[in-house]
């Protein structure tokens, strides 16, 4: 933006006489051509893109639009949504534990609670579902009784107890609970260190100080990258279909495998999942809300606020200014 300002004329003595005819300030806008160039560039391609894919032949939207809300990829869609919910609360409840260990000064907790990070991270989330999914053939039968003694209580087949989707979840939750860890661990340094020393001042016990003080401030921290990690996990239940899981991508892969059509159920599935993370991202918006109040004097409208205050500022003009309310020298 240009500032012009106007020289005023001054007496003798330096004192400025008020002109009449001069301006305070003139604000030019600065004109910025690349910007408009930039959008209408992004617009061209954008709209190419999208009339290729909607002219292009080998694309059967027919198809699309029959197998959109078919039984068989509703049932998918639905066992994706249970398994990312029950992995998402199982592996929040364990990353809270492993991360208290990894803060312990007990050092066997804190090297156990390190070894099962190292692990988990550094090997392929497929690798971890392929040997859960044939945990039967290293362990034919799962044990209970005293070690060492031959003692045995219970005793139960592996394959029988570990079922396909019983080791998608174990996959799932121990790996997504190493991520996790480190997540809540970041968020728990995050806080002040005079917090923990404050409460220990008054007498609170750890466990009671990391519940109470660290954890509930921590939680600003954490529910972004959550919130990303819960969109993670529900993508990552497709590699499921390794083991038999009849998730989405299972069940649409099958229903191709019949039919031919690849392509045109990788859109669908493709539809389904922006679906499922559009609706996830709801409530992680709200969380953050939620726990990010204090950081700021007050929080920004939500979209739904947004919405409502411009279809209100439609609907109900403002008043009609009078003569005594009506600035100098502006005409109505």
């Amino acid at each position: 933006m240009t500032i012009a300002n106007h020289a005023a004329p001054t007496q003798s003595g330096g004192t400025p006489v008020a002109d009449p005819n001069d301006h305070d300030v003139v604000a030019i806008p600065l004109r910025r051509p690349w910007r408009i160039i930039s959008a209408i560039a992004v617009l061209f391609i954008l709209a190419a893109f999208i009339s290729s894919v909607a002219t292009n032949p080998n694309i059967d939207f027919g198809t699309v639009g029959t197998f959109i809300f078919d039984k068989r990829i509703v049932e998918g869609a639905w066992l994706t949504i249970v398994i990312t919910g029950i992995s998402m609360v199982i592996s929040t409840v364990l990353a809270v534990i492993v991360a208290a260990m990894r803060l312990s000064s007990n050092p066997v907790l804190s090297s156990v609670s390190w070894f099962y990070v190292w692990a988990f991270r550094g090997t392929p989330l497929l690798v971890q579902i392929v040997l859960w999914g044939y945990l039967g053939l290293l362990y034919e039968k799962l044990t209970l009784g005293v070690p060492f003694t031959g003692i045995v209580f219970w005793q139960i087949g592996t394959n029988q107890l570990v079922t396909a989707f019983v080791a998608g979840l174990l996959a799932l939750t121990l790996n997504q609970a190493a991520y996790s860890s480190e997540i809540v661990r970041a968020g728990m340094v995050s806080v002040d260190e005079g917090q923990r020393e404050a409460s220990y001042s008054l007498g609170m016990s750890p466990l009671y100080t990391f519940r109470r003080i660290l954890l509930p401030q921590a939680m600003r921290v954490i529910i972004p990258p959550m919130g990303n990690e819960l969109i993670s996990m529900l993508k990552n239940t497709s590699l499921l279909s390794v083991i038999a899981v009849l998730e989405l991508y299972t069940q649409a892969s099958m229903i191709s495998a019949q039919n031919l059509k690849q392509v045109e159920l990788l859109i669908v599935v493709s539809a389904w999942y922006l679906f499922m993370t559009s609706v996830l991202s709801i409530p992680q918006y709200y969380l953050e809300r939620r726990f990010g109040r204090g950081t700021s004097r007050s929080l920004p409208p939500t979209p739904f606020q947004r919405v409502k205050q411009a279809f209100v500022s439609r609907r109900i003009p403002g008043p009609e200014p009078t003569p005594e309310t009506t600035p100098i020298g502006v005409q109505r």
